[in-house]
C-alpha cells in the first residue's frame, strides 16, 4: 500500500473523510454497537477538538483518558490532537491510588472518562480525589488536589447526582463547526503518553510523536500485510501501546476497519469476530488459551488470516494449529518503541515465524551488546539489546530515568537478551530485568512492594516473577514479618485486592522467616524461586 502523506493521526483521518470512496469505508466498530465511517469519525474529531479549544485547552495542554476500548476513545484521541492536545491514557483498573498519580504526574486539564467498565465504576475513585465535582456545575469547581484539573467529560449517559460532570455529547454541540476551529497538530507533537510499569515504585509516562506512530504504524501494517479490505479484532486495551501505538494506527495507516472489544471475554469475542467477519487480530498467550476454551472458536475464526501475537514458538503455534490463523506475525518492541521495532513478514516461513520476530521494521536499529563492556557483538551471540531510530523522546519528568535507560548517542537500553542472526532477524532470548510479565501486561515488581511494605507487621518484601504455562509469569510476593508481628497471607492479599490494580495483584503470597542472600549480600530472586515447590497452590491462586 502506499506510505500516508498525513504525518499526524489527525491529518490522516481528515485526508479519508476529504476522499469520498474512503470517506465511507467503515473506521471503528464496538461492542456497543457504534459504527462509524472515517467521515464520521473525523466529523466527530473536529467537534470534539473545537470544544476543547472553546473551554480552552490547546498546545501544551494535556487530556486524560479513562474509558475502556470504544469508538469514543477513537475520537477522544483524534480529537484532541485536533486541539494541539496531548492525550494522557489511563488504564482502567485504576484505584483511587493509581489515579491519583496518574492525575497529578499528567498535570491533565481536562479528563474525558467512562463512568463504568463492566460493572466496575471508575468514578468513585475520582469523586474520592475530586469531590467538588459532585455540588458544582461544569465550568464552576475547582479541585485542590488537583488545580490543574477543570473538567470531566464523560462518555455515554449522563451520571446522576454528580452535578459538575459534562456528558460528552452537550460538550460536543458546544464545539460547533468543528473544522473552523482546529488544526492538525505538528508531526513532533507529543500525540499520546502511555504509561507503563518500570523500574521504580510508580509507572513511567511514555511520550509518543504524532510523526512516528503514524509511520511505524504503516511498517506494522505492511508487514502484517493489511489491507483496506481488512476489519481487525482488538480486544486488548487501547491504553496500551498494542492498542494505540499498534492496532490503531496499523489498521488507519491502510484505511481499513478496527473491531474493538470494551473487555476481553473470550466467548464475546468468538462471537464478535464471527459477526463482523473479522479477517485480523491481534492476540496475546492468554487471550489464545482462553479463546480455544470456547466451543466453536476456529469455525468463528474462519475468515481470519492474519494478525499479530507474541510468546514461545509453541504459544505461536497454537494460534496457528488452534485458530487456523496461518499469517499470524511474531513481534518484539515495547512502549518505548512505538509498539513494535521487529516483525516477521506474515508471508515469511512458518518455521521463521516460530522462531524469531523478523527482522527490525525500517526507521529501526538494533545491537547487540555486551553488559559490561558496552561492546557490540557479532551476529549470533547473545547480550544486551539496544534499539535506535523511532524511539520515545524520554521519560515524562524522568531525568534520571532517562539518563540511566538512553545512552548519549540515543540507543535505548530495553533491559532484554537477545540475538540477531545472520539473515538479519532477530531472536528474543530473555528479558535481564527483574519486571514480570503476567498476562501480557508488564508488572514492577518495585510498584507491588512498595504497596505491601507499607502494610502493618512487614518488615521486608521481594515480589518475584515465577514461570508459569499460561500467564507467561505469575506474581508471587515472600514477605518477611516485623519482629513480634503475625502475617497471614489470605489478610494481605485481600488489602492488595482492595487497594492496588487487578493486575498487579500477587497470585501468591509466602510469609518466610528470612529473604535469602547470595555470598555476595545480594538479593537472590532464584533462590527465593526455589522455594517454591507447588507455586500454583489452589488455594492461593486468584
Amino acid at each position: 500500500m502506499e506510505r500516508p502523506v498525513a504525518p499526524t493521526l489527525a491529518g490522516l483521518v481528515r485526508r479519508y473523510a476529504a476522499d469520498g470512496k474512503a470517506a465511507r469505508r467503515t473506521a471503528v466498530v464496538d461492542d456497543h454497537g457504534t459504527r462509524l465511517t472515517y467521515g464520521e469519525l473525523a466529523e466527530r474529531a473536529a467537534a470534539f477538538g473545537s470544544a476543547l479549544s472553546r473551554i480552552g485547552v490547546g498546545q501544551g495542554d494535556t487530556v486524560g483518558l479513562l474509558a475502556p476500548n470504544s469508538a469514543g476513545w477513537v475520537v477522544s484521541l483524534v480529537g484532541a490532537g485536533l486541539s494541539g492536545a496531548t492525550v494522557a491514557a489511563f488504564h482502567t483498573w485504576v484505584k483511587e491510588r493509581d489515579l491519583e498519580f496518574l492525575l497529578g504526574h499528567s498535570e491533565a486539564k481536562v479528563l474525558v472518562m467512562a463512568a463504568m467498565v463492566a460493572e466496575r465504576s471508575l468514578l468513585d475513585p475520582l469523586l474520592a480525589l475530586v469531590p467538588e465535582i459532585v455540588e458544582g456545575r461544569p465550568g464552576d469547581w475547582s479541585s485542590a488536589r488537583f488545580p490543574h484539573l477543570e473538567a470531566v467529560i464523560v462518555l455515554g449517559e449522563s451520571v446522576q447526582g454528580v452535578a459538575g460532570l459534562l456528558p460528552v455529547d452537550e460538550f460536543l454541540r458546544s464545539g460547533g463547526d468543528g473544522d473552523a476551529a482546529v488544526r492538525e497538530p505538528e508531526t513532533d507533537a507529543t500525540a499520546v503518553v502511555l504509561y507503563t510499569s518500570g523500574s521504580t515504585a510508580d509507572p513511567k509516562g511514555v511520550p509518543l510523536l504524532q510523526g512516528h506512530l503514524v509511520e511505524n504504524g504503516f511498517e506494522i501494517g505492511e508487514r502484517m500485510g493489511l489491507t483496506t479490505d481488512d476489519r481487525v479484532w482488538l480486544g486488548s486495551p487501547l491504553f496500551w501501546s498494542f492498542g494505540a501505538a499498534n492496532a490503531l494506527v496499523a489498521t488507519f495507516t491502510h484505511q481499513a476497519t478496527l473491531v474493538v472489544q470494551e473487555k476481553f471475554d473470550a466467548e464475546a469475542a468468538v462471537r464478535q469476530v464471527a459477526d463482523e467477519t473479522c479477517t485480523a487480530a491481534y492476540l496475546l498467550p492468554a487471550m489464545t488459551y482462553a479463546l480455544l476454551a470456547v466451543p466453536g472458536a476456529r469455525k468463528a475464526f474462519a475468515t481470519v488470516g492474519k494478525g499479530l501475537t507474541i510468546g514461545r514458538s509453541e504459544e505461536v503455534m497454537m494460534v496457528v494449529e488452534g485458530l487456523g490463523v496461518d499469517g499470524v506475525c511474531n513481534i518484539y518492541g515495547s512502549t518505548e518503541t512505538y509498539g513494535n521495532c521487529c516483525v516477521t513478514p506474515s508471508d515469511a516461513p512458518l518455521d521463521v515465524r516460530l522462531c524469531s520476530q523478523g527482522p527490525p521494521l525500517a526507521g529501526f536499529e538494533i545491537r547487540i551488546v555486551e553488559e559490561e563492556s558496552g561492546r557490540v557483538l557479532e551476529a549470533g551471540q547473545p547480550g544486551q539489546v539496544q534499539v535506535r531510530g523511532r524511539v520515545t523522546p524520554g521519560y515524562l519528568k524522568a531525568p534520571e530515568l532517562n539518563r540511566a535507560t538512553f545512552t548519549d548517542d540515543g540507543w535505548y537500553r530495553t533491559g532484554d537478551v537477545g540475538v540477531i542472526d545472520d539473515s538479519g532477524y532477530f531472536h528474543f532470548v530473555t528479558r535481564d530485568s527483574d519486571m514480570i510479565k503476567t498476562n501480557g501486561i508488564n508488572v514492577s515488581p518495585a510498584e507491588i512492594e512498595a504497596f505491601v511494605a507499607g502494610l502493618p507487621g512487614v518488615a521486608e518484601v521481594v515480589v518475584v516473577g515465577a514461570p508459569d504455562p499460561r500467564r507467561d509469569q505469575m506474581i508471587v510476593a515472600f514477605v518477611r514479618a516485623a519482629p513480634g508481628s503475625e502475617l497471614d497471607p489470605g489478610t494481605l492479599l485481600e488489602r492488595c485486592r482492595r487497594e492496588l490494580a487487578s493486575y498487579k495483584v500477587p497470585h501468591s503470597v509466602q510469609v518466610v522467616e528470612t529473604i535469602p542472600l547470595t555470598a555476595t549480600g545480594k538479593l537472590s530472586r532464584r533462590l527465593l524461586l526455589d522455594l517454591l515447590p507447588d507455586i500454583a497452590a489452589p488455594a492461593e491462586r486468584r
